[in-house]
C-alpha cells in the first residue's frame, strides 16, 4: 500500500501537465482483495494495440469459470469438450431433421397414392352410375302375357302355342312339357323390375338343355356348377400343379387312382398316386414315382395307363408308362412354342396343354405360323404323332385356360376373377368357333390348371394351392 502511495506522489511531482490526466481507481482482484490501480495517459500513443484492464480481465476470468462449470456439467473438464458436445448435439439435430423430412416425404407419397385410388374409385362409381342410368332408361320390348295351361299333367297330346303367341310362350310351354313348371309358378319374376329382366336376359346367353337332366352323351357344355375344394397343398411347391384320373386305367393301377404333380420348383419330377378320393383328400399317397425327365408346367394328363407331359424347356412330349415305370415314347410337337412363347394369360410356361376327352388325346398350343392363335391337334396316344390339327381364331395368351369336352375346345376368360365366364367354344367337328357366356368361378382367385376329368365327367382345377372340382351339364344335341 505504501509503495502505491509513493508511486502516486512521484507521478504528481513529474509534471504539472500530467496531473490533470492521471487517474487512481480501486477494485477487488480474483481473490476478493482490494487493489488500487494508478493510470496515466501516454503522451505519444493515442491508442493501444490491445485494450483491456482489470475489469476486462475479471470478466474474462468469470467467463473462463463459467466455461469450466458448463464443461463439468456436460461431462468434460475443459472448454474443448463443450464444443464437441455442441457438435454432437448439432449432428443429432441434423439427423432427426433428415429423418423427419424422410417420413414427411413418405407420408406425402402415401397421400398421393391414396388420392389416386380414391379418384379411381370415384371414376368407377361414376361409370357404374352411368351404366345404371343407361339400363334404367333403356326401353324394354313388349312381352305377351304368359298364361299357363290349366292342367299340365292331364291330356295325352302336346301343348301347342296359340296363334300369335311369342317365342317365349313357346319356350315356357316346352319347359312345362318336360315337367319343370317352376318358372310358370314364379310370379315374382313376371312382376319384377323390367330393367332387371332385361339385364338377366343379357347375361344368361346359354340355351337350356333339351332333354333329361341325367343326359350322359356328348353335347355342348351348358353350365358349370359351384367349385368343391378337395385338398389344399402343404407347401409352396403346391401353389401350382395338376391333378388327374385315368379314364381307362390299366393294371396295376385302376381308374379310381388319383395322381398329382406339384409344379413349383427347379426339379419337378415327382408323381404322387392315391388309391381313391378319400386317400387323396387325407393326403396319404400309396405310390410316389420319380419321372425320368422334368415336367414343364401344368399341362400333363393320364390316358390308358400312361402319363403324358411336356419335357421342361422343350417342345418334346413324353409318354411315361406307369406299369413299367419307364419312358414308352417321346416326340417333338411340330413348330409348337415352348417355355413362355405362347402361354396362357397367367403365365407359368403353359405353352403346351394336354387333354383327354371322349375322342382321345389332344394337345392345345400355338405356333409362329398361327401368330399366337390356339392350335388344336389330336394325337396318337401310342406314338404321339399328330393325326389332325385345327387353327382357331382366339389368341392363347388372351385366355386364362382351356379344356376339351366331346371334341370341343372351351376357353376361360380370367384366372383371378371370382366370377368369370367360359367365353369361347371351337367345335373340331365343324371347324367353327363362336363366343359363349357360361358362368365360371375361381373360388381361390388364382386358377393355374383347368381340365376335363373324363373318369368323373367333371372339370378339375388347381386354384391357388387348392384342388377343386366342378360338376358340369351337357345339352342333348339338337337334330339337324
Amino acid at each position: 500500500m505504501i509503495l502505491l502511495l509513493l508511486l502516486a506522489l512521484s507521478a504528481l511531482l513529474l509534471g504539472a501537465d500530467s496531473q490533470d490526466r492521471a487517474a487512481l481507481w480501486r477494485g477487488n482482484d480474483r481473490a476478493g482483495r482490494c487493489q488500487y490501480t494508478f493510470t496515466v495517459p501516454s503522451p505519444t500513443e493515442t491508442s493501444c494495440p490491445q485494450t483491456g484492464g482489470p475489469e476486462l480481465e475479471g470478466l474474462k476470468a468469470r467467463l473462463s469459470l463459467l466455461e469450466v462449470l458448463v464443461a463439468r456439467l456436460s461431462g468434460g473438464d475443459t472448454g474443448a469438450p463443450v464444443r464437441g458436445a455442441g457438435s454432437r448435439g448439432q449432428s443429432e439435430l441434423q439427423e432427426a431433421l433428415s429423418q423427419a423430412v424422410g417420413e414427411r416425404n413418405l407420408l406425402q407419397g402415401e397421400k398421393q397414392r391414396l388420392e389416386q385410388e380414391v379418384q379411381g374409385m370415384q371414376r368407377r362409381m361414376e361409370d357404374m352410375r352411368r351404366e345404371t342410368e343407361r339400363l334404367r332408361n333403356r326401353p324394354c320390348p313388349p312381352q305377351t302375357p304368359i298364361v299357363p295351361p290349366s292342367s299340365p299333367l292331364q291330356g295325352a297330346g302336346p301343348v301347342r302355342p296359340a296363334q300369335g303367341s311369342s317365342p317365349m310362350s313357346h319356350l315356357m310351354s316346352r319347359t312345362n312339357r318336360q315337367g319343370d313348371s317352376s318358372s310358370l309358378r314364379d310370379s315374382a319374376w313376371q312382376l319384377g323390375s323390367p330393367s332387371f329382366q332385361e339385364l338377366k336376359a343379357e347375361v344368361t346367353e346359354v340355351p337350356a338343355p333339351d332333354g333329361s337332366v341325367d343326359f350322359t352323351g356328348c353335347g355342348d357344355l351348358v353350365s358349370v356348377g359351384e367349385p368343391v375344394t378337395h385338398k389344399k397343398a402343404d407347401n409352396i411347391e403346391g401353389k401350382y400343379g395338376v391333378w388327374m384320373q385315368d379314364p381307362e386305367g390299366v393294371s396295376p393301377y385302376g381308374s379310381n387312382m388319383i395322381w398329382r404333380i406339384d409344379t413349383v420348383g427347379s426339379d419337378v419330377r415327382r408323381l404322387f398316386g392315391y388309391d381313391d378320393m378319400d386317400q387323396f383328400t387325407k393326403g396319404f399317397p400309396s405310390k410316389v414315382l420319380l419321372l425320368p425327365e422334368q415336367v414343364e408346367s401344368t399341362g400333363a394328363t393320364l390316358y390308358r395307363g400312361s402319363l403324358y407331359y411336356q419335357r421342361r424347356r422343350s417342345r418334346t412330349l413324353m409318354r411315361y408308362d406307369l406299369g413299367s415305370e419307364s419312358t414308352a415314347a417321346r416326340r417333338d410337337l411340330p413348330h409348337a412354342g415352348f417355355h413362355g412363347q405362347f402361354p396362357y394369360s397367367w403365365g407359368g410356361y403353359t405353352d403346351i396343354d394336354l387333354s383327354v376327352d371322349e375322342q382321345g388325346l389332344w394337345a392345345i398350343y400355338s405356333t409362329n405360323k398361327a401368330k399366337g392363335a390356339i392350335v388344336i391337334s389330336q394325337l396318337d396316344p401310342h406314338s404321339l404323332q399328330v393325326k389332325k390339327s385345327w387353327e382357331t381364331q382366339i389368341r392363347k395368351n388372351s385366355v386364362a385356360n382351356s379344356f376339351i369336352i366331346c371334341g370341343k375346345l372351351y376357353t376361360v376368360a380370367s384366372y383371378t376373377a371370382p366370377n368369370t365366364i367360359i367365353n369361347y367354344m371351337y367345335d373340331t367337328e365343324t371347324s367353327q368357333g363362336k363366343s359363349v357366356s357360361i358362368p365360371f368361378k375361381n373360388k381361390h382367385h388364382y386358377n393355374s390348371m383347368i381340365d376335363y376329368n373324363l373318369a368323373q365327367r367333371k372339370l378339375v382345377a388347381w386354384d391357388n394351392f387348392h384342388m377343386v372340382s366342378y360338376d358340369i351339364r351337357l345339352g342333348r344335341p339338337q337334330p339337324n
